[in-house]
């Protein structure tokens, strides 16, 4: 089953992109694997899946030294910067960053480690005020005060779009997130890299994917509903 909706998700992105004339090789799926257990991983990567994103530190680290075979982790929930010490030299992509001071804690432990550690900023989009991640309007202050760190490389933004039942309704804040990531790209920035748009999830990815995302994020979609109480 879990196969069987993974290949069933990746035929969606091939539509979503045949729809606008993109190149389906521009778009990179995250399985988020978030309280799901090792053996759902396992099955997936016997699939030939090697992206997998998680919320926490702790669960990213458990899967990170249990699993069968090196895979690429992305955290792409609220990183505390008490816990970038665990994750720095493990995750391949930091999706969550959304203040200065995460991002010098982020260079400090990336430098013990020498390893850059390649982020993303997260920009909250829609305005919601129980979402993390900047206003727009700041986010070009935050890149040139990160420009200079030497172990974080700047990859590209990420926004979490609020849950709607409609995905048409999320298509507005998909297209000013990457009218935001084309104006920062021809500013030509120092050590900023504008390659990734991490945008999209289980309801509302294939519209993400025609607004130019680069990485989607699909959990349920996936791997079904999950329980929180376990």
């Amino acid at each position: 089953m879990l196969t069987q909706n993974y290949d069933e998700v990746l035929n969606n992105i091939k539509a979503a992109c045949d729809k606008v004339g993109r190149n389906y090789d521009e778009v990179t799926l995250i399985a988020v694997s978030k309280t799901k257990p090792l053996s759902d991983i396992e099955q997936l990567i016997s699939h030939g899946v090697n992206e997998y994103g998680e919320n926490k530190v702790q669960e990213l680290v458990d899967k990170y030294e249990n699993v069968s075979k090196p895979v690429n982790w992305h955290l792409i929930g609220h990183l505390q910067t008490n816990k970038v010490k665990y994750i720095v030299d493990k995750a391949k992509l930091i999706h969550s960053v959304d203040s200065f001071h995460l991002a010098k804690e982020i260079d400090k432990e990336a430098k013990k480690k020498n390893v850059v550690a390649e982020i993303l900023i997260q920009v909250n989009i829609a305005h919601e005020d129980t979402k993390f991640g900047i206003n727009e309007n700041d986010v070009y202050e935050l890149l040139n005060q990160i420009k200079d760190l030497h172990n974080v490389k700047v990859r590209g933004l990420m926004t979490i779009a609020p849950f709607v039942e409609n995905a048409e309704e999320n298509r507005v804040h998909f297209r000013n997130l990457y009218q935001l990531l084309l104006d920062i790209k021809s500013k030509n920035i120092d050590n900023i890299d504008m390659s990734i748009l991490s945008m999209g999830m289980t309801n509302d990815y294939m519209v993400a994917i025609e607004e130019g995302a680069t990485m989607v994020r699909v959990g349920t979609g996936i791997f079904g509903e999950r329980n929180y109480n376990i």
